[in-house]
């Protein structure tokens, strides 16, 4: 006997209903697993990221350090290229000065120029040419000056003038430059 009309589908545990809710919980704990995996790699990248950083700044610290180095060694080169550039320059002066110091009638051969001191050596007409014309300035400059002379066979006298300047002590006191030979 049949009561329906239509043929009996087979029920299945799965209605639309359940369908559509299991569909909904899947995507939902798909959307949660695939959170949670993009929240692991972000944490394990920033972890990486961090390890970079420090590295880098480790990196960056030593070539502070070695650029700090390397500005202290310029800055000492640039004082020591100054000291020398001031040191010729007031040598150059010294020189012009020296020359212009000498008279025409008296000629210069050899000039020994020393830290504390001056030695020349030159051809003079005469004695008192060299005393008033180049010993008077030398010894308004030099604390001591000694002289030699040595007859020419044209009559003029060569002349090998020796000048020291006496450096002061801490006191104000002036040593004498044997006196500092001695004691080294």
């Amino acid at each position: 006997m049949r009561y329906s009309y239509i043929k009996p589908r087979n029920k299945t545990v799965f209605t639309k209903d359940l369908q559509l809710l299991l569909t909904f919980f899947g995507v939902t704990l798909f959307m949660l697993f695939a959170t949670y995996g993009f929240l692991l790699f972000k944490d394990y990248r920033y972890g990486q990221d961090l390890v970079e950083i420090d590295q880098q700044k480790k990196e960056l610290e030593g070539k502070i350090t070695k650029m700090s180095q390397e500005i202290a060694t310029v800055e000492k080169q640039s004082l020591l290229a100054e000291k020398i550039l001031t040191k010729n320059s007031v040598l150059k002066e010294s020189i012009t000065n020296l020359f212009d110091l000498v008279p025409s009638r008296i000629t210069l051969t050899e000039a020994n120029i020393m830290q504390d001191g001056l030695v020349l050596y030159g051809i003079t007409p005469n004695r008192d040419v060299y005393n008033f014309m180049l010993q008077a300035p030398l010894r308004s400059i030099f604390h001591r000056t000694y002289s030699s002379f040595y007859p020419e066979k044209n009559g003029w006298l060569r002349f090998v003038s020796t000048n020291y300047i006496d450096q002061t002590d801490e006191a104000g006191n002036f040593e004498k430059q044997e006196e500092r030979n001695s004691e080294d």
